[in-house]
């Protein structure tokens, strides 16, 4: 509920301190008068995108200043403590405008940007006039209106739901058809490679042992003779058994030496071990070199397909028993693939009959609400001098979309007999306005009215009877909430629980708008004025009175 507006410097408003009520609140005086700048400077400390320029001429900045009392399980709460802003029972908005047009603002006195702004005045105040375009004459948005009216929160969120598992099951599916179409189109290529690659199956690491193993081999016809000597002259028939000798014919002559031989044996018996070693390995050098005479010619043809394979492949040769997995891996899907979409497009199925299951209750749900609507407004039109118009809510079948497949528009007709249209072809100024009252009459009953509700003129064009009867939809709309409304009529205005005057004045030569509350005899001044215009008659007054006491 807004408590208080604070105006400073803002077009032709200096300053201005405003106290509002709960109930109706009125605001009338003369056309020019600022009405519209209360609603500018509300609408610009809230974040609204209005006039560019709002500072008033020769002050260096406006301020706006608003204050809102906040009910427990308020909208708002939600709103700022999703921004990480301080939450109470109070809300202050404050807006600053700099005259070179740098716009800041503050919420419970931390820095908040226009898009918070906005973002709490959706869940603080409606604004509406007779050329509502956010309501009845904007048909996108009666789906919208329809909803609110039937509460179907729980069944929009099951059918946001399915949407979005349809929407990802579908997502799904073209993935997976387009990958199998990708891989059927190198079919050919994957079954010639993954069964070459088989064939071959190299090892990580074997390109070079087999290189190695070429290149000793290629070796082992040059160096082989020379080691097959050295494994000779190291045998028993060379240094081995003339040192097997020495040391026998020194060993039978140790004993007659008198130890004289001693040192030498020793050094001769590890000299023999030494030897022994030697000719081991010399021996399985020799072993090495012994290869079938085929097996170079085997080893260059393996080394030279592993190579060739590789530069095919334009891999390196350690790395193609990875490529062979990720080959057969990939024909392995291809095999496979067309049991992945079909258990894909069942997915989809499901998912289609799931959306079309919330998607239908949506629908059933909001052709209720629209035959419940449609009474509720044409018992809310007859006060309203209307009850002959025909009010439909027509529910028809649209693009499927997150919130179902139904298409809503509202559509009247203003006499018997005459065919329905679109609210703003077929009613007048004033017929629209009531239709607007009428539909936020009932949309009133079906929701909490923590928000307070503008109504800019809403009875212009209307009069009389019908004037009286719309300003008592505005009081019984009121009840229990808030509702400010900018009016010209005075059957409107003797309706208000609270009345303010807003009128200009001249001050060294610059025009400026005051806001005034009336007492009981303002407000009979007030009426009389707007009754008889700047002549208020005897007539006038007791007109006033009357409706006042009416």
């Amino acid at each position: 509920m807004l408590r208080a507006l604070e105006i400073r410097d803002m077009l032709i408003i200096d300053r201005l301190d405003l106290s509002f009520q709960p109930g109706l609140n009125v605001l009338t005086g003369e056309t020019g008068a600022g009405k519209s700048i209360l609603l500018d400077s509300l609408g610009f400390v809230l974040g609204w995108r209005g006039r560019a320029e709002l500072v008033r001429s020769g002050a260096a900045q406006g301020e706006v200043t608003a204050v809102f009392e906040l009910s427990a399980g308020h909208a708002a709460r939600a709103v700022l403590e999703e921004a990480g802003l301080p939450v109470s029972d109070e809300l202050i908005l404050r807006r600053v405008n700099s005259a070179d047009g740098r716009k800041t603002g503050w919420v419970n006195d931390r820095r908040a940007s226009g898009e918070v702004l906005r973002r709490l005045s959706d869940t603080l105040v409606e604004l509406h006039g007779q050329h509502d375009d956010r309501g009845l004459l904007n048909p996108s948005g009666h789906r919208l209106i329809l909803d609110d009216y039937a509460g179907l929160d729980a069944l929009l969120a099951d059918t946001r739901a399915a949407w979005a598992g349809r929407r990802e099951a579908r997502k799904r599916l073209a993935a997976a058809e387009a990958a199998l179409a990708e891989v059927k189109a190198e079919e050919d290529f994957l079954r010639h490679a993954v069964e070459e690659l088989d064939k071959l199956a190299p090892e990580p690491g074997e390109e070079s042992d087999l290189d190695t193993r070429r290149r000793m081999m290629q070796a082992a016809e040059r160096i082989r003779e020379d080691i097959a000597r050295a494994s000779d002259a190291l045998g028993y028939d060379g240094a081995e058994g003339a040192m097997s000798n020495a040391l026998r014919w020194l060993e039978g002559a140790s004993e007659k030496a008198e130890g004289r031989l001693e040192g030498a044996i020793a050094a001769l018996t590890r000299a023999m071990a030494e030897l022994d070693e030697a000719g081991r390995e010399v021996a399985e050098c020799l072993d090495a070199l012994e290869f079938n005479p085929h097996e170079l010619e085997e080893t260059e043809e393996r080394l030279f397909a592993i190579r060739g394979l590789a530069r095919k492949h334009s891999v390196a040769p350690d790395e193609l028993a990875e490529l062979a997995e990720t080959l057969s891996g990939r024909l392995a899907a291809l095999d496979r693939g067309a049991e992945d979409i079909a258990e894909l497009s069942r997915a989809v199925k499901a998912a289609d009959a799931a959306y079309d299951t919330a998607a239908g209750a949506a629908s059933a749900a909001r052709k209720a609400a629209a035959e419940r609507l449609d009474a509720a407004m044409a018992a809310e039109l007859a006060p309203l001098k209307m009850e002959r118009a025909v009010f439909r809510t027509e529910v028809s079948e649209g693009e499927p979309g997150p919130e179902g497949r139904d298409a809503v528009a509202f559509t009247v007709a203003t006499n018997p007999g005459a065919p329905s249209g679109p609210l703003n072809r077929i009613a007048s100024g004033g017929e629209l306005s009531r239709f607007l009252l009428a539909l936020k009459v009932c949309l009133s009953e079906e929701r909490n009215r923590a928000v307070t509700m503008i109504f800019d003129e809403i009875d212009r064009g209307v009069g009389g009877a019908t004037a009286d009867a719309v300003g008592r939809r505005l009081k019984a709309l009121a009840s229990g909430g808030q509702v400010l409304v900018v009016t010209h009529s005075p059957q409107v205005a003797a309706l208000g629980a609270h009345h303010w005057r807003v009128s200009k004045r001249v001050e060294n030569d610059a025009t400026l708008s005051t806001v005034t509350p009336l007492d009981p005899g303002a407000r009979e001044e007030e009426l009389a004025r707007m009754l008889s215009g700047d002549t208020v008659t005897p007539e006038a007054k007791a007109a006033a009175r009357a409706l006042l006491a009416g």
